[in-house]
C-alpha cells in the first residue's frame, strides 16, 4: 500500500467483532479512543441431542452455539457508521481500517449471493466434540499438532466445516464446484465491506484454523486431505499489517483502505508489545486468552499448550507464541447474570464480591464449555462446591472472581514450565480488567504484577495500530511503542501459605469437574 497517503488523515477505525458484541472505536495518533460505538447481538444456544446432533455418543449434552451471521454484519456496519457520524468525520479523514474478530468461529457462505448457507458455529461449540474423537482414534493428532501447533479440540475452525459438511445435504458438492466460500468472521466481514471483491484473512486466523501450516506459513493441501475440507472454499492469506483492498463506496459514501486484520489475541498482543520473548497478555472477555511470546523462535509442542502465530513488529512479519485459553471467564458474570440471577448488571459483581472478606470455602468451576488449557476436557463441566447454609450470592459472586483468575493462573504455570522462563509481569486488557478485584485476585494468585493500561480495549487498539502502521498513519514502530501506556499496576498482597491453600482447593475441584459428560452405564 501506498505508506504516505495516511499522514494527513484524522483518524483509524478499529471493527472489533466480539462474541457477544461488535464495536467500533476512533483512534488517534496518540493511540487514544476519539469515539465509540457498540451494540450486543444474540448467541444462540441449544444441546447436540436437541438438534440431533448427538445421541449417545461424546456430543450427546455438549452445548452448540450459533450466531446469525446477518447480526454479525448488520451490528458491525452499524457501529462503524455510527461512530464515524458521532466523530462528525468525514470519510476522507480516515486513514484505514483495521478489523479484529472473534477468531475460530466458521461461516460458509454462497459466493454468488453473499448470503450465509448456515448459522455460524461459534468457537465456544462442542458440536464436533464427535468428530475431534474419531479423528483421534485414527492416530491423527499427532501429525495435527506438528503442523498447526494447535489439538484436535472442538475449538478450533475444521472440525466444524466438517459437521457442515456432514449434516448438510448438497454443501459438499457446492464446495467443490466453488460455489462457497468459507471464512472466520473477519474474512466475512471483509467479503461484505469490499462488495465480495476480497476473499483473504491474515495469519493470525488462517493459524487457527488447522487447515494452515504454520512452519510453512501456508495452508495444507495435506490438512485440507486429512480434514476432507474443499481446498477451493479457503481466503488467500495477507500480511496482518497490509492491504485487504477498500471497503464500497456504498459502506460509507466513498471508498476506505482496509489496511490491517489480526485475530483478537494477537491484536491484543501487538497492541501490549508483546512480540519480544518473555512478554506475555492475559485479555478478559467472554474467555480469557494468555499469549506468551517467544519472538522469532518457533515454540515446541508443549502438553495442554498451543504454538500460534502472532503480529510481528515490522508490516508483513510474523511472531510466535505459546497461546493457553480459558474458554468461560467474563460469560461466568453473565452467566451469574443471566441465568442466575443473584446480579441485575454485570458492574455489580464487583461491589457484591467485596462485601465478604472470602468465598468462605466455596470453588466454583467455570465448565459451561468444557475446560480449555491445560487440560482440553470438552467433557468437563462447570461445578459449584464448598456450599453451606451460610453461603450468599456474595460468596458465589467472589468465588466467580477467583475462578476466573486461578483459570488464568492455571495456564501461566503451563506456559512457564514448557517455555522454562518465569513470568514477570503480566499485562491484562479486555472488559473484565476494569475490576479492580479481580486484577487484584490475578496478582495475588499469581504472585506477580499485573499491568493495567490506559486503553482496556486493546484488542481494538491492536487492529488501529497495525493499520495505522501499513497506512502511514503511525509512521513508524516508534510511533506504535508511544501508544501503549500503563494506567496502573497490582502488586501481590497474600502469603504463600494464603496462596497454596486457594490452589489447592481449586485443583481439587477442578479434578472433580473433569470427564463429567461421558456416558454413563
Amino acid at each position: 500500500m501506498d505508506g504516505d497517503r495516511g499522514s494527513d488523515r484524522d483518524c483509524v477505525l478499529a471493527l472489533d467483532q466480539g462474541t457477544t458484541s461488535s464495536r467500533a472505536i476512533l483512534f488517534d495518533r496518540r493511540g487514544l479512543p476519539v469515539a465509540t460505538a457498540q451494540e450486543e447481538f444474540p448467541q444462540h444456544l441449544r444441546n447436540a441431542t436437541a438438534a440431533g446432533d448427538g445421541g449417545t455418543g461424546p456430543e450427546a449434552d455438549l452445548a452448540v452455539v450459533e450466531h446469525d451471521p446477518e447480526d454479525l454484519w448488520r451490528t458491525q456496519l452499524g457501529c462503524a457508521r455510527d461512530v464515524v457520524a458521532r466523530a462528525g468525520l468525514a470519510p476522507a479523514r480516515l486513514a484505514a481500517i483495521g478489523i479484529t474478530n472473534q477468531r475460530e468461529t466458521t461461516i460458509l457462505w454462497d459466493r454468488v449471493s453473499g448470503q450465509p448457507v448456515s448459522p455460524a458455529i461459534v468457537w465456544q461449540s462442542r458440536v464436533s466434540a464427535g468428530i475431534c474423537q474419531r479423528l483421534k482414534n485414527a492416530g491423527l493428532e499427532e501429525e495435527v499438532r506438528r503442523r498447526t501447533g494447535l489439538l484436535l479440540d472442538p475449538y478450533f475452525s475444521a472440525t466444524k466445516i466438517m459437521h457442515l459438511l456432514e449434516t448438510m445435504p448438497g454443501l459438499r458438492v457446492a464446495c467443490e464446484a466453488g460455489r462457497i466460500l468459507f471464512g472466520t468472521v473477519d474474512t466475512f466481514l471483509i467479503w461484505r465491506l469490499t462488495g465480495g471483491r476480497v476473499h483473504a484473512t491474515d495469519p493470525t486466523n488462517a493459524s487457527r484454523t488447522l487447515l494452515y501450516d504454520i512452519d510453512r506459513l501456508e495452508w495444507s493441501d495435506d490438512l485440507c486431505r486429512l480434514f476432507d475440507v474443499p481446498r477451493a472454499i479457503l481466503p488467500e492469506v495477507r500480511p496482518s499489517s497490509g492491504d485487504f483492498g477498500t471497503t464500497d463506496a456504498g459502506v460509507f459514501g466513498a471508498a476506505v483502505r482496509i489496511a490491517g486484520c489480526a485475530g483478537d489475541q494477537q491484536a491484543a498482543g501487538f497492541a501490549h508489545g508483546c512480540v519480544l520473548p518473555g512478554t506475555a497478555k492475559n485479555t478478559y472477555g467472554t474467555g480469557a486468552f494468555l499469549l506468551f511470546s517467544t519472538g522469532t523462535q518457533r515454540p515446541l509442542a508443549a502438553p495442554g499448550l498451543l504454538a500460534t502465530v502472532g503480529c510481528g513488529a515490522v508490516p508483513g512479519s510474523v511472531s510466535w507464541c505459546l497461546e493457553g485459553s480459558v474458554f468461560i471467564a467474563g460469560a461466568i458474570v453473565g452467566w451469574l447474570r443471566d441465568g442466575l440471577g443473584i446480579i441485575e448488571r454485570a458492574a455489580d459483581i464487583e461491589p457484591l464480591a467485596r462485601s465478604v472478606p472470602d468465598t468462605g470455602g466455596v470453588v466454583l468451576v467455570p465448565a459451561l464449555a468444557g475446560l480449555g488449557t491445560p487440560h482440553w476436557d470438552p467433557t468437563a463441566r462447570g461445578l459449584i462446591i464448598g456450599l453451606t447454609r451460610a453461603t450468599t450470592r456474595a460468596h458465589i459472586a467472589r468465588a466467580a472472581l477467583e475462578a476466573i483468575a486461578l483459570s488464568v493462573a492455571d495456564v501461566v504455570r503451563a506456559i512457564e514450565g514448557a517455555a522454562g522462563v518465569p513470568l514477570q509481569s503480566l499485562r491484562v486488557d479486555g472488559g473484565a480488567s476494569g475490576n479492580d478485584l479481580l486484577l487484584q485476585i490475578q496478582a495475588d494468585v499469581l504472585d506477580r504484577p499485573v499491568e493495567r493500561p490506559v486503553v482496556l480495549e486493546t484488542t481494538a487498539l491492536g487492529a488501529a495500530l497495525l493499520a495505522g502502521l501499513a497506512s502511514g498513519f503511525y509512521p513508524s514502530a516508534a510511533a506504535v511503542a508511544e501508544a501503549r501506556r500503563v494506567e496502573r499496576v497490582f502488586t501481590p498482597t497474600i502469603d504463600a501459605a494464603v496462596r497454596r491453600r486457594m490452589t489447592a482447593s481449586w485443583d481439587d475441584a477442578v479434578g472433580r469437574a473433569g470427564r463429567w459428560a461421558v456416558p454413563r452405564g
